[in-house]
């Protein structure tokens, strides 16, 4: 093992006008701290944002994100087909690249539990040095889609979508992200793993 683990910035991003206005608790910043600290093994500093589902807040909240460094920046709620869900299109709006897949497999994913899951509409883009995610916004279906499915021995039966983050992340120039084995294995190639890994 390593003995030090580069530091990383996340934003982490909660929309929703009814937990933004206090009508209710909001879960989803917990859950994706949550998830988070068990899964990487670096040292992680939380910016943490809970937003109305207002679009151009929406986008300026993760373009102030990615200026102050955050190299990972997560969203939960908003993506539904409601009036109200504009977390995708608030999050195109600020993209440099779209990512297609992250958001195909959050669906797959989901769609082992609930066919409504035809319904998500997440999305992931590269702003700069930055990977956007949109997440679910319930606690258990982020974790499911970040850490995928497991059979009852413990093997994985579907990747969750974290296993491609930390590559992703290199190809853009942040930090060297290594995860928990136990929570989620992360993919590299050989030739990006670093010598130093355990």
């Amino acid at each position: 093992m390593s003995a030090t683990h580069d530091a990383v910035k996340i934003g982490i991003v909660s929309v929703s006008d009814r937990a933004s206005s206090g009508v209710y608790e909001d879960k989803g910043l917990p859950a994706l701290k949550d998830w988070l600290t068990r899964a990487l093994r670096n040292p992680i500093e939380f910016a943490e944002r809970l937003i109305p589902d207002e679009q151009a807040q929406i986008s300026a909240t993760l373009i102030e994100l990615v200026d102050a460094g955050c190299s990972l920046v997560l969203t939960t709620g908003g993506t539904g087909p409601a009036l109200r869900d504009v977390t995708p299109e608030a999050t195109l709006a600020v993209a440099h690249k779209e990512m297609p897949g992250f958001g195909e497999q959050m669906r797959q994913i989901s769609l082992k539990f609930v066919p409504t899951a035809i319904l998500s509409r997440q999305v992931a883009v590269i702003r700069d040095r930055s990977l956007i995610l949109n997440l679910p916004g319930q606690p258990k279906a982020i974790a499911e889609t970040l850490e995928g499915l497991k059979n009852a021995d413990g093997s994985q039966a579907v990747a969750g979508i974290f296993a491609a983050v930390p590559y992703c992340i290199d190809l853009i120039g942040g930090p060297y992200l290594e995860t928990d084995e136990a929570v989620c294995k992360a993919f590299r190639p050989k030739s990006a793993i670093r010598a130093t890994s355990a």
